[in-house]
């Protein structure tokens, strides 16, 4: 009886801290606010930094019904001054969660998610992939080589490892689906196994540990709705998973090198209200509350980058936007926080 009070307290305890706010040593700027721009990652690539992130009229839906949201990719060369190096569309698809990495042979890829859109009824979800070889020109979105159970996959992050791109596809949300799979050319992908899961598990960011074990985090949205942290050896087929005391949207994560973890994602309360939090802990799945970014309304979903003994932190945030009409609009933003 114990061990679920103390789950109970130690959740208490981490909406308290995200209401309160830990925003010592952050330095948020924003960075992009045309539109709606929403669902950022970042990157360095060459000697600069790409963010990637969706563009549109709204969260999902103009004023017509229709979902047409574009790809936005901006450059800089200091971290401070950004310019849009592309802007990807593809007809009749609602290109969603732009993801940047460079693949094994140096190009920037952006894996996104192609949505159809039929009277405003979601019919088909096609995963897209676009290259760049010197950062300024982009392919065309093109979809991925993978079967589609469905006509609906998502993949949502890419994570390359000694040659091998890594991702996890999920389905609709009638499902349980959730698939571990690789690349090695960011076209054609190969399932490695299942993630054996309930609870609608859904976007699922991959990491290496230092050992070389991979770790997965692990939204869901049915049931308790809370975070999974898995953890397997190679060849990556029997997996560890352990519940965190905490629901999370968008979920990212970065490995230190001494093997701790950051989290990040949007927190959700009691009361409706979210926020951007961040949260440091192990392996092990022991978690605590470590920084509440500036942010309210529709937000989060942000993009780690480790480097210079910082973290960068992309995401979105409309709590400083209106339209003309009054109407919320969400920016881009930039956190730099120092790592101890």
């Amino acid at each position: 009886m114990k061990y679920p009070l103390a789950i109970a307290l130690f959740c208490a305890i981490i909406l308290a801290g995200c209401g309160s706010g830990k925003n010592e040593e952050i330095n948020a700027e924003r960075i992009w606010d045309k539109d709606y721009s929403a669902f950022p990652s970042i990157v360095r690539y060459n000697d600069a930094w790409y963010v990637s992130f969706r563009e549109g009229v709204s969260h999902i839906f103009d004023e017509n019904g229709i979902a047409a949201g574009k790809t936005r990719i901006l450059r800089s060369d200091d971290c401070k001054h950004w310019n849009s190096v592309a802007l990807l569309s593809k007809e009749g698809y609602d290109l969603r969660d732009p993801k940047l990495s460079v693949t094994a042979d140096g190009r920037l890829m952006v894996i996104q998610g192609g949505s159809v859109y039929v009277d405003k009824e979601l019919k088909m979800g096609i995963p897209q992939v676009s290259f760049s070889s010197d950062g300024q020109t982009f392919s065309d979105p093109e979809p991925v080589d993978y079967p589609i159970p469905d006509g609906f996959a998502w993949f949502w992050r890419m994570t390359w490892h000694e040659g091998v791109g890594y991702t996890v596809s999920y389905g609709k949300s009638d499902t349980n689906r959730l698939e571990l799979i690789k690349t090695t050319d960011g076209k054609h992908f190969e399932k490695i196994t299942d993630i054996e899961l309930g609870g609608f598990p859904n976007e699922t960011t991959v990491r290496f540990l230092p050992d070389g074990r991979m770790a997965l985090l692990i939204r869901r949205d049915k049931d308790d709705k809370k975070a999974y942290l898995g953890i397997s050896e190679y060849p990556f087929t029997d997996w560890k998973l352990t519940p965190l005391p905490f629901q999370i949207g968008g979920p990212e994560m970065a490995v230190l090198s001494d093997g701790s973890l950051i989290i990040g994602g949007r927190a959700y309360y009691d009361e409706g209200e979210c926020k951007t939090c961040l949260w440091e802990g192990n392996a092990e799945g022991e978690f605590e509350l470590w920084k509440t970014l500036p942010s309210g309304g529709d937000n989060s979903y942000p993009g780690f980058l480790v480097e210079d003994g910082e973290l960068k932190v992309v995401y979105y945030s409309s709590h400083e936007l209106k339209t003309s009409d009054g109407r919320s609009r969400a920016g881009i933003y930039l956190a730099r926080i120092p790592l101890k």
